[in-house]
């Protein structure tokens, strides 16, 4: 079950960049800032189809990895199998999860078109310096989609923990589904590695066949 396709992901998972205020901890102007700065960098520059494919992979590579904690999500994901799994697994499976979400969610750009605006409803904290942001995804012909984002410093600059679209968990979704395809592949992470390997090779094609012809 690796292709999942939740469209409104596409949008918030890449709403990603790196230019966040730096802070020592999660306050509330802060967060504020962070996702208005992070949604109208990313609506700016990741929408439309005048952007080539590979720009726009490279584009979200670089934005998602300088905004988003990835060893602590990869880590989450993983659940328990996190600790069974070797070194090498580990390092693999968080570079594997990247691609996958670079492939998975970059292409989705191309679909949004229109007005596209966040409102920002409350901020709130979470548990140590955890914040969960309250915003609603405003696009046109489209209800508004609510959305929380839960951020936490790291060496002075907020990180992405997760976001909780329409009541949904994003980590929550990727850890049921790997933990899924795990079970499936005999309880072993290197089943589930496997089958990424698989998938990103399925979805690179499409381009490599398009660059030949």
């Amino acid at each position: 079950m690796l292709s999942r396709r939740l469209p409104i992901f596409a949008l918030l998972v890449a709403m990603l960049f790196t230019g966040v205020p730096a802070v020592a901890h999660a306050d509330d102007a802060a967060a504020r800032e962070f996702v208005n700065s992070l949604t109208s960098q990313a609506i700016e520059t990741m929408t439309g189809k005048s952007v080539p494919d590979a720009d726009r992979n490279g584009r979200f590579r670089d934005l998602f990895i300088g905004s988003a904690d990835m060893p602590v999500i990869g880590k989450y994901v993983l659940a328990r199998y996190w600790k069974v799994a070797t070194p090498e697994e580990q390092q693999e499976f968080l570079k594997l999860f990247e691609d996958m979400l670079v492939l998975t969610w970059s292409g989705r750009f191309k679909e949004a078109t229109g007005n596209i605006s966040v409102a920002i409803d409350d901020v709130k904290p979470d548990v140590e310096d955890t914040v969960q942001v309250e915003s609603r995804i405003l696009r046109e012909a489209h209800d508004p989609s609510p959305v929380i984002w839960r951020l936490h410093p790291v060496d002075g600059k907020l990180k992405i923990l997760d976001l909780v679209i329409e009541g949904t968990s994003m980590s929550l979704t990727y850890r049921q589904e790997y933990s899924s395809v795990i079970s499936q592949r005999g309880g072993k992470v290197s089943g589930l590695l496997d089958a990424l390997r698989q998938k990103i090779a399925q979805m690179q094609q499409p381009a490599a066949n398009k660059a030949t012809n």
